[in-house]
């Protein structure tokens, strides 16, 4: 299958796919809750005859699986979960619940592969064995939804495997991937101060957990600039603090809260580390006692096959209109990392900026969308890759 005739199979399905995108759009549901989601994702490829699993690792992960009469097998990665965030897009098909969007993309990401299942069920002489992961849980940052589908199987038995995400970043129809790390480890941190509280007007007479936090807040700075490369990757932030009740009571204790975001392990280890020596002594200098918790089952770095990237690369550049470049790494985090870890493959960025169309707002923004003149190349993209590299 050549990418021309992918690109003309993906514009004749162009009108359901954004209808698939809407739909999905107006109904967004959190981490571990898709059931609509993973209903319809369900039903519609049974609908194209495809062989599907339901309730894979979690109660929400759907299996496709196109059964072609070549010898490799491929699969494709989308995730569908939105994010605790209220929409102000003041789009006609915007979020029906409140205080919930697809803030992220993951609307699209499930509708192209969903589109690209439709073309390749169509073509299975041309292909081997193609398995659509639509996967739950990846704004979860711990055990996510990767890991559950992993430990049900879905990737045994897989040579490649890739997915794509939107990205505000690009122009519209811009490919950009890269090989090896591309996404970080993200690190979540929580930290509890416990001191003695006491009247605002005597603060000598408290352990002050507010004062002691805006010191671990500025002693934590020094990991980045005095115990790491400056030529590094890193990112170090608090978040949140929460504490206190009244502008006259000075509390027994505060929380904070943020993230480390890393692209080496050794670097990871030697912060960590830090995090919690700076954590304690800061505490110990004031006379306050700590309580530092990292997630567990972080995302590891997202790393690329090097050689698959860039054949992938080369498959990608023809696509008609679409622009194939090289990526920095991003500091975000993905439990795509997970899948790459089982077999070779990549992860790719899909543009979706349009400034003309007022479409320039940061994934994660209450105003964030995309141009779904897009999402005709994402399709394209995920069909054509799963071609190449399944037959």
């Amino acid at each position: 299958m050549d990418a021309q005739r992918i690109y003309n199979e993906a514009r004749e399905i162009e009108d359901k796919v954004i209808e698939l995108r809407r739909k999905i759009h107006e109904n967004p549901e959190l981490s571990y809750q898709e059931y609509e989601t993973a209903k319809l994702v369900a039903n519609y490829l049974r609908s194209l005859g495809i062989d599907v699993r339901e309730g894979v690792g979690t109660e929400t992960g759907v299996l496709g699986v196109i059964k072609g009469r070549r010898s490799g097998t491929v699969a494709l990665r989308a995730d569908m979960d939105a994010l605790p965030v209220t929409e102000e897009t003041g789009l006609p098909f915007a979020s029906k619940k409140p205080g919930v969007m697809h803030a992220c993309g993951h609307d699209a990401h499930t509708a192209m592969l969903l589109g690209a299942a439709t073309i390749l069920s169509r073509h299975l002489d041309e292909i081997g064995e193609v398995r659509l992961i639509f996967q739950p849980a990846e704004e979860d940052g711990g055990r996510g939804g990767a890991l559950p589908m992993i430990e049900a199987g879905v990737m045994e038995g897989v040579d490649y495997v890739f997915g794509l995400h939107v990205m505000s970043g690009y122009p519209s129809g811009t490919l950009a991937t890269r090989g090896g790390a591309i996404m970080a480890c993200p690190d979540s941190f929580r930290v509890e101060v416990v001191g003695r509280g006491g009247h605002g007007s005597a603060p000598h007479e408290t352990i002050d957990p507010v004062f002691i936090s805006a010191m671990i807040v500025n002693a934590l700075q020094g990991i980045r600039s005095r115990q790491i490369n400056p030529l590094e990757p890193f990112v170090l932030s608090v978040t949140s603090i929460h504490s206190g009740t009244k502008d006259n009571i000075i509390p027994d204790r505060a929380v904070m809260e943020g993230t480390i975001r890393t692209l080496n392990e050794k670097v990871r280890e030697t912060a960590l580390k830090s995090f919690r020596n700076i954590v304690k002594s800061v505490c110990e200098a004031y006379g306050a006692e700590c309580l530092v918790q990292f997630k567990e089952d972080a995302y590891p770095v997202t790393v690329n096959d090097p050689d698959t990237t860039k054949r992938a690369m080369e498959i990608l550049k023809d696509i008609p209109g679409a622009e194939v470049k090289e990526t920095q790494p991003v500091m975000g985090g993905e439990d795509f990392s997970r899948f790459l870890q089982r077999a070779k493959g990549s992860f790719i960025f899909l543009g979706t900026r349009n400034e003309k169309k007022g479409i320039v707002y940061p994934n994660h923004s209450s105003k964030f969308t995309v141009d779904e003149d897009a999402l005709k190349v994402g399709v394209t993209a995920l069909a054509l890759l799963a071609s190449k590299f399944s037959s």
